[in-house]
């Protein structure tokens, strides 16, 4: 309703001064203190801890580059799209929750821009999920981008050896820090971890008898696994064990597949992506002669995991339920 055209402008006038002074006495110190508060959030300095770089913001950028689907996804789902002035890398189809805002952004390249077409949108801000893309081949080195006048940020949680959920939560902390969109992060991390707990209340796993799944990423004279990567704490969450955690001192690498014989585990979680198909790895595994004694392969027990959901960032809860629906079939049935 147009109020204007239906009441005289004297009557509104009226009415806002008497408003304005019945809270006035209680509420001019509250507000003021409020207007201040969020003055100080916008206009404050953020500094943050990343890989050992110490990050200065003194406000937040407005034409950042995302690089690797993850970290895109993150920044989606803070709606910052508005903040974005190309993206680049995706590993498959962008979740269809930010399909739109996902179309609003310049794609610059699909794997990795060279650094002329990223310099060509003038970005403030690099966002990269792997240290690949912070190379001379690529969009350029951390020292490099620095002296550009551009900020990079490496997402820390699928860097580190070891990252748990709690990482990739503060990656999102991170960036919802950067941008002053701190409440958006806190209520994004809060349904993240409500999502994982409505499934884990379906689930009863026995913590003193884990059973045993290896990840499978690719490779057929020696098997690509990943070790010490943040999956390895979501299968630990859904009551298994990686059989390879402790194998490897880094997140992705070779193993035998003598060493999967002996292991001998009960599930194989595939990793979806690349050219070869989650069908075509899963009929290799199968048809591999020196697998057929192994449980998993003679129990047809497999689970896909897409590289989107492998990866450290908001499908966090997505890997989670694919896991525990293929762990534990019940649950699949009654969603």
């Amino acid at each position: 309703m147009n109020w204007s055209k239906t009441y005289p402008l004297s009557f509104l006038l009226i009415g806002t001064l008497i408003m304005a002074a019945c809270g006035a006495e209680g509420d001019t110190e509250t507000g003021a203190a409020e207007a201040e508060a969020d003055s100080l959030s916008q206009d404050e300095a953020v500094v943050i801890e990343n890989n050992g770089e110490e990050l200065t913001f003194e406000e937040a950028p407005q034409r950042a580059v995302t690089l690797n689907q993850h970290v895109t996804e993150v920044m989606l789902a803070l709606g910052l799209e508005d903040h974005m002035a190309g993206t680049a890398y995706l590993d498959d189809g962008i979740h269809p929750e930010y399909q739109d805002a996902y179309e609003s952004v310049p794609v610059l390249a699909d794997q990795y821009p060279s650094q002329e077409p990223f310099l060509n949108v003038e970005p403030d801000f690099a966002y990269a999920g792997w240290e690949s893309a912070f190379t001379e081949d690529n969009i350029g080195t951390f020292t490099q981008l620095l002296e550009y006048g551009i900020t990079p940020y490496l997402h820390e949680s699928s860097s580190m050896i070891g990252p748990t959920l709690d990482d990739v939560y503060q990656d999102i902390t991170n960036i919802g820090q950067i941008f002053r969109v701190e409440e958006r992060a806190e209520e994004l991390i809060s349904a993240m971890d409500q999502r994982i707990a409505d499934v884990q209340s379906q689930i009863d796993p026995d913590t003193d008898d884990p059973f045993k799944v290896f990840v499978y990423d690719s490779g057929e004279q020696e098997p690509m696994t990943g070790s010490q990567f943040f999956m390895t704490n979501l299968i630990e969450m859904a009551g298994g064990t990686n059989i390879f955690s402790d194998a490897l001192d880094q997140n992705w690498g070779n193993v035998s597949w003598e060493a999967v014989i002996e292991e001998d585990p009960e599930w194989i979680v595939i990793v979806d992506y690349g050219e070869t198909t989650a069908e075509q790895k899963k009929e290799f595994l199968l048809s591999y002669d020196a697998l057929e004694s192994v449980t998993a392969i003679q129990e047809e027990n497999f689970v896909v995991v897409p590289l989107s959901a492998a990866a450290e960032g908001v499908r966090a809860p997505e890997a989670f339920e694919l896991m525990a629906e293929g762990f534990y079939p019940d649950i699949a049935n009654e969603n």
